[in-house]
């Protein structure tokens, strides 16, 4: 026993100093540390992307259940429904993704073909009488909801990717000293036009 006390005060004392040393700093130039600063820079632009995504996603889930719940109402137009089941399930096939929406044309098209959807739809579902039934009302305003944040989520992917080009253009030195992948990163195009 006393063999082993004076060994766990040694113990003790080792990690109490080990506790109290602080790591050495990293130097904010290296290219350890822009590598770390980049890894977090992708991981809140992929964020952003996968927030918008999802929100339009769900924007056209509610528009199909809206246009299914249509359907079912005596009276509908199921005609004019199915076509407009059909454009709304062709919209994700004309989404941009993060390369391709450097075509703004390709983002005007596909808000384009997406508000004529979404037009046409409200025209059914909130007619001049009013809808009878609370879940295409409900669902109906849920639509809109999702719609109206849409311009937030593109400015807010923007200033992360904004910030991400910036981070890329200040620190191509070290990230060139990094290899690889790094010396191949380019900008990422932003939902705003440069001028």
């Amino acid at each position: 026993m006393k063999k082993i006390l004076p060994l766990a005060l040694f113990l003790l004392m080792a990690g109490l100093d080990a506790c109290n040393r602080t790591p050495a700093p990293i130097d904010p130039a290296s290219p350890a540390a822009a590598k770390a600063q980049l890894s977090v820079l992708q991981d809140t632009v992929e964020a952003r992307w996968t927030e918008m995504i999802t929100s339009d996603n769900a924007k056209h889930s509610a528009t199909r259940q809206v246009i299914r719940e249509l359907e079912g109402q005596p009276g509908s137009d199921r005609t004019l429904l199915k076509g407009l089941l059909k454009a709304n399930n062709r919209l994700k096939g004309l989404r941009y993704d993060q390369q391709s929406m450097q075509e703004s044309a390709r983002i005007d098209a596909y808000d384009a073909a997406q508000d004529s959807v979404l037009r046409a739809v409200y025209a059914v579902a909130m007619p001049e009488a009013g809808q009878k039934s609370e879940l295409v009302r409900n669902l109906t305003e849920g639509i809109q909801q999702y719609d109206a944040e849409v311009v937030a989520y593109r400015l807010r992917y923007d200033q992360a990717a904004k910030r991400f080009n910036d981070y890329l253009q200040v620190h191509q030195p070290e990230l060139t000293q990094l290899g690889g992948k790094y010396t191949k990163l380019k900008p990422l195009p932003l939902f705003t036009i440069q001028q």
